[in-house]
């Protein structure tokens, strides 16, 4: 039947309203996934038979975006589909106060990544299906009561091949052959015990010829008892060569011992399974019993340690939220900072402690707070605890903000409440809220009382306000001695246009030159930093008299949240001795200062280019040595003068292939210059050689496995320099997810009239390609030269709200993001506002202010984006 697509957007009103008629107590899913390796078979079977209880006479409404639904028994009394679903609600009405309620129908396999995925493995042919669900995509394979303060008792019934292997949250309780099915396809049933109380967004089933690898951890909790977990690995079978799955159940083990030494009660779901999954389109998903992950984390070409200890902090990132978030659950998605900045700071907090790597703060400082200052300069950003009306500004607030600023502010607070009172109050939480659902008043609440501090004004000042502070520094000298020293604050709200100054507890940290030449540290004090005006000035009498260092640093150990400048002596200290600084976080400080003076406009963007070509070789930190590589090829390509651009983009990527040939032969930071070097090419640049070389194996050391030949013939492709049949014949060669993925983006590359048209026909129009695959021709469209895309501008506009209407959110997203038409140069005389793209996306705006709000963010924040660059692009001109 025809969905109506307004029903489908939950609003904030209408889930409390419901909440306040039911309270659900079990949910048992029923699924036929038999039909699944048939890929004639769109639908499959699905049934849900839920007990609740109901204000007597009540009418609610339950959420299925399915395909139809054949039956709906009330407490005993059969109802009639068609007057009740309009293709996203089924209404119930005449509740009475213990309620049973049936019902069946079809639900369609997904290709987006939203409810229940489909996977066909080109390797073998193998079909593989899972479930990724948050924030409302479980109504997508079975119906339900599909927001987050409805918990409920889950459990499963699955009928699969039997050379299936099926998981889900809850412990396999029994499996059979069912009645009647020696007639057909042979067929197991899979039951599975009923969870402890959760939302319907963790409900997670895999199913499909999985391999798996088993363990069993055994350890103890806070309280000193005895506890055995059951673990269990999955992947794609085609993966299982590359599976490393002891070192996954090593980090496992770790990540328990270290939770249960600080988080009461102990692990309270059973078992612990990780599944890693294809066309995923996050990181991981904390369902409890059973996690998802990207299967990207199954490194099946050469990886660099960051890769690994990425995969490790995403690993106890979602092991975190088996207490924040799933045990104690927001109330709406307002509050989604309750699970994702906790879970993010205690990730990040569990690497440090529990593994052996030593730089995830470094990491954390460098790269993911940068995408937290990158979100907080936007006109779209919000305060931590945001206003989230319905579900789909849920979606668009899995931000920076959220995640990355969020746990910068959780950084924070433990330097302000100190670490014992953060894990009391963690204990407190978790005890009182057990199983249920809380807002930002219950943490309060718990940190207040383990503290014996007053949080309403901290919460005020960091949670319910918006914008990135600036600290800067305002030196004085007295000869070769510090005379004063003050930081000045400024900390606008971008969303009330208010002065804000914040609280911070901060390091500042004196650097100077060590007799072997190194730049250390040689004093540190510590500063508090008022809340309002007399937070604006802070004095720091404690430096006074001090010799004058080579560095001054601002928030030195990274505690605070705040973009910071440098004062004119230690950025001259930084552009010409960076790599000197001998302290890893020190060093990436320093990088994301020069990054913020490139992006904001201070400096013109060739000097960060010549800072990373200069000083990228010294840098020990490989995932700070990937992040400004990335960064400089931004540089280049967005923030440079365009009558300056080519020479700026050989001259550097003639420095990277230089680095390339200097760094250690299978070294993380030759295979780093190596990946610098071929996703610069697709610009252009000279080196297109070099590239061709390495892709014919012409470099020692450089392993150019599946995933670098791919990145080496895209930019081949988006130079011209390469044929179809040569993508075709990579593509027998490496005929695996990852090739199709590959292939994909190389041939929407090419600079050619018909292969953008076709490509462009491919994303608009057929909705076949899969999540991974659209965003891969969406890529791939957008490399060559500008005016081989300039004749889709018109078509890009006039489409967005069509997009949007009939696509999922996932695939809307990143079509509106990926394509819109931002990689615009400025022309001489031009000042950013005569550009083109920004005037027609300024009509746009003007022209569709009733277009739907997430909509309409997206633009905005391109806009943003554009405008940023073509600022940066006038800068850059004046010299």
């Amino acid at each position: 039947m025809p969905r109506d697509k307004s029903t489908e957007n939950l609003s904030r009103h209408d889930a409390a309203r419901r909440a306040e008629l039911i309270d659900v107590e079990s949910c048992h899913v029923t699924l036929d996934l038999s039909g699944a390796p048939d890929a004639e078979q769109q639908v499959f079977p699905t049934a849900s038979i839920i007990e609740f209880r109901a204000r007597p006479g009540a009418e609610t409404f339950l959420d299925f975006v399915g395909d139809d639904v054949t039956s709906v028994v009330l407490n005993g009394t059969p109802m009639d589909p068609a007057e009740l679903y309009d293709g996203a609600r089924l209404q119930i009405r005449g509740l009475a106060e213990h309620n049973l309620l049936e019902i069946s129908g079809h639900a369609r396999f997904s290709r987006t990544g939203e409810g229940l995925h489909r996977f066909v493995d080109p390797a073998d042919g193998q079909t593989y299906l899972y479930t990724q669900c948050e924030p409302a995509d479980a109504r997508r394979y079975f119906a339900h009561f599909d927001q987050p303060d409805l918990k409920a008792r889950f459990s499963f019934t699955v009928l699969a091949p039997d050379d299936w292997l099926v998981s889900a949250n809850g412990g396999l309780a029994a499996q059979s052959t069912p009645p009647g099915a020696e007639a057909g396809p042979a067929v197991i049933r899979w039951d599975f015990a009923p969870t402890p109380p959760m939302p319907s967004y963790l409900a997670a089933v895999i199913a499909g010829p999985y391999h798996v690898v088993e363990d069993l951890w055994t350890g103890t909790d806070y309280d000193g008892t005895a506890h055995t977990i059951p673990l269990a690995a999955f992947c794609r079978a085609s993966l299982a060569e590359f599976f490393d799955a002891d070192r996954i159940f090593g980090l496992t083990k770790r990540g328990l011992d270290f939770y249960h030494s600080v988080f009461t009660p102990a692990y309270p779901w059973g078992k612990y399974e990780q599944a890693f999954v294809p066309e995923y389109n996050l990181g991981a998903m904390e369902n409890p019993g059973l996690v998802t992950f990207t299967e990207q984390y199954v490194f099946a070409s050469r990886a660099a340690d960051s890769q690994y200890e990425s995969r490790a902090n995403t690993l106890l990132h979602e092991m975190a939220h088996m207490w924040f978030g799933d045990l104690v659950t927001m109330r709406w998605w307002d509050d989604l900072w309750l699970k994702e900045s906790f879970a993010e700071f205690m990730g990040t907090l569990a690497v440090d402690r529990a593994t052996d790597w030593h730089t995830s703060w470094v990491n954390f400082a460098n790269r993911r707070k940068g995408w937290a200052y990158l979100q907080d300069q936007l006109p779209t950003t919000h305060p931590i605890v945001a206003d989230v009306p319905d579900l789909e500004a849920a979606e668009q607030n899995f931000d920076g903000i959220t995640y990355a600023k969020g746990a910068s502010v959780l950084k924070q607070l433990v330097a302000f409440v100190g670490e014992e009172s953060f894990f009391e109050a963690a204990r407190e939480y978790f005890a009182r809220h057990a199983f249920g659902n809380t807002t930002l008043a219950d943490l309060l609440d718990a940190l207040s009382k383990a503290s014996g501090r007053p949080m309403d004004d901290w919460a005020a000042a960091w949670l319910q306000t918006a914008g990135l502070p600036l600290l800067e520094p305002e030196v004085e000298y007295d000869g070769g001695r510090l005379a004063r020293v003050a930081m000045r604050q400024t900390a606008l709200d971008p969303v009330t246009g208010l002065s804000v100054p914040r609280p911070h507890r901060l390091r500042i940290g004196l650097y100077s030159r060590d007799p072997a030449g190194s730049i250390v540290r040689t004093h540190s004090i510590e500063a508090e930093i008022e809340a309002g005006p007399a937070g604006e000035v802070t004095e720091l009498p404690q430096l006074a008299g001090l010799p004058t260092p080579d560095l001054l640093l601002i928030n030195d150990e990274d505690l605070t949240y705040a973009k910071v400048r440098l004062d004119p002596a230690s950025e001259q200290t930084v552009r010409g001795s960076l790599g000197d600084i001998a302290d890893p976080l020190a060093r990436a400080l320093c990088w994301t200062a020069l990054w913020h003076a490139a992006r904001d406009g201070e400096v013109p963007a060739r000097d960060y280019v010549r800072a990373v070509a200069a000083f990228g070789p010294a840098e020990t930190t490989i995932g700070v040595l990937l992040t400004v590589l990335d960064n400089a090829r931004t540089a280049v390509e967005r923030y440079a003068d365009p009558e300056t651009r080519d020479a700026l983009r050989s001259d550097y990527l003639q420095v990277v292939a230089d680095h390339l040939g200097a760094a250690e032969p299978g070294s993380d930071q030759q295979l780093a210059w190596a990946r610098a070097l071929a996703k610069g090419s697709r610009y252009g640049g000279g080196q297109l050689g070099t590239v061709r070389a390495l892709l014919d194996g012409g470099a020692e050391g450089v392993s150019a496995d599946a995933e670098l030949r791919w990145s080496l013939l895209q930019a081949l492709a988006a130079q011209g320099r390469v044929a179809h049949s040569e993508l075709d014949a990579e593509l027998t060669r490496d005929a695996t997810a990852r090739g199709r993925v590959g292939h994909a983006l190389a041939a929407a590359a090419r600079p050619d009239a018909e292969t953008k048209r076709a490509a462009w026909k491919a994303i608009l129009d057929d909705d076949s390609l899969s999540n991974e695959l659209l965003g891969a021709a969406v890529e791939g469209f957008m490399l060559g030269p500008a005016s081989l895309k300039a004749v889709y501008t018109e078509s890009y506009f006039d489409g967005l709200e069509r997009v949007w209407a009939g696509r999922s959110n996932e695939i809307a997203s990143r079509i509106v993001t990926g394509l819109y038409p931002g990689d615009r140069s400025l022309l001489p005389g031009e000042s950013p506002e005569d550009d083109d793209v920004i005037r027609r996306t300024d009509a746009w705006l003007a022209d569709h202010r009733d277009a739907p709000a997430a909509l309409r963010r997206l633009v905005i924040e391109q806009r943003d984006h554009l405008r940023r660059s073509l600022a940066a692009q006038e800068r850059s001109r004046e010299g």
